[in-house]
């Protein structure tokens, strides 16, 4: 059985090495010239630069954990790491992550609306949430709804929270109750006691490496962009290359222009025209020396929303002497507007370079997986398959990617 697989980023080249594995005939196409898609990194002056984040590995899947060290050398080519989190709040020193556990940190006013909120969370414990700012409000209350959840979360998705679905939730944010959050104030439980207070990163290469390694195997036409998916009686053509099988890591917007009527999902294109997401602009900088893996920014003091601090995932991502970290902006922000942002930001970030990537955040509507889910039974049954953040249109981390991956080669 032949399977073309479209794309390069941690979804296709997961895929591919599981079909391989099968003992399928594999051929990967791959527009850019070297693989990793949103996980690819760069050399800066010494430096590793995550062009899109700050790409880490941890699960709870004992499948996805399995297959992943097949690949790789737990003891030898990676290195395990506390989770060191933080919010940035101006005129205070950096309260520890998740904040719902440090409200102790605050002064007696934050604090005592705080349990105020907590008395009428208790009361409130069985209401329903029917979107993302109802979940915050009913399920944080309302003082740190206003001081962290509301101005942070406003910084991704740029809109009324009202408006952003629940879907994307799950496994994305902590969902403490009333009593946990009681229990880790009065305990003072840190960090590194929760699950997922830990990842595993690479000892040299970041996220790179992990795709470098995954590559390795596999037959991939690198440079190609893909111009037609067609279909020839039972056999599907991508570029002319004749397959029995596709699976599809792109962008989903393109796929109707791809196929050009090759499969009838005239039904759909409205829904998936509608599609939007956000863009990240990362600006990889030199930083004071900290002990933090990430920072969070919820004041509009600064435009940005959160430095992550890859040189401390491992000592090789710095050249000698220098420390490292990326600031994030949602969306496309000028060299200019990035410059006077810096000025702000603490740590006193020094400019390196930066990249824009258009597409890294999926934004979800009420239907938006009704649809997906219906148009992937559609396509199934004749041999193409949807894979991956913006062919799911789902907000995959890396392991969730390669958990989706499983998923979808045991059915094929």
């Amino acid at each position: 059985m032949k399977c073309i697989v479209i794309g390069g980023g941690i979804s296709g080249l997961a895929a591919a090495n599981m079909l391989q594995d099968k003992g399928y005939d594999v051929t990967l196409f791959e527009k850019e010239s070297r693989p990793g898609g949103m996980i690819k990194c760069d050399l800066i002056d010494g430096c590793l630069f995550h062009r899109t984040g700050g790409h880490v590995f941890n699960t709870k899947r004992r499948d996805v954990m399995n297959w992943f060290w097949q690949h790789f050398d737990c003891e030898t080519e990676f290195i395990k790491t506390l989770r060191n989190s933080s919010v940035v709040i101006p005129g205070m020193d950096n309260v520890p992550y998740p904040i719902e556990n440090y409200m102790y940190c605050f002064d007696d006013n934050i604090q005592r609306s705080f349990i105020a909120d907590l008395l009428t969370l208790v009361k409130r414990q069985d209401e329903q949430s029917k979107n993302f700012e109802e979940f915050l409000r009913n399920r944080f209350g309302e003082t740190l709804y206003h001081l962290y959840f509301q101005p942070y979360n406003y910084k991704i998705w740029r809109r009324d929270l009202a408006q952003v679905p629940l879907s994307w939730l799950v496994g994305k944010l902590p969902m403490p109750t009333v009593e946990e959050m009681i229990y880790n104030n009065m305990n003072h439980m840190e960090e590194h006691q929760f699950v997922h207070s830990s990842f595993y990163y690479p000892k040299r290469g970041g996220s790179q490496f992990l795709a470098d390694r995954l590559s390795q195997n596999l037959d991939i036409v690198y440079n190609m962009d893909i111009t037609s998916i067609t279909r020839h009686g039972k056999k599907w053509k991508v570029n002319g290359v004749e397959a029995d099988c596709v699976i599809f890591c792109g962008n989903i917007k393109q796929l109707p222009l791809l196929l050009n009527n090759a499969v009838d999902i005239l039904s759909y294109d409205a829904d998936i025209e509608a599609l939007e997401s956000h863009g990240t602009t990362s600006v990889f900088c030199e930083i004071d020396k900290n002990p933090y893996s990430w920072m969070y920014m919820p004041s509009d003091k600064y435009e940005s929303h959160r430095i992550i601090c890859t040189g401390n995932f491992s000592p090789t991502n710095n050249a000698p002497d220098r420390m490292t970290g990326t600031v994030e902006f949602t969306d496309y922000i000028s060299k200019e507007d990035i410059l006077d942002n810096l000025s702000r930001i603490p740590y006193h970030p020094r400019y390196l370079t930066h990249h824009y990537e258009q597409t890294t955040y999926p934004i979800q509507k009420d239907n938006t997986r009704e649809m997906i889910h219906s148009l992937k039974n559609t396509l199934a049954p004749q041999g193409l398959y949807l894979l991956g953040r913006f062919s799911e249109w789902e907000y995959y981390n890396m392991d969730v990617a390669i958990g989706a991956a499983i998923d979808l080669i045991i059915k094929i």
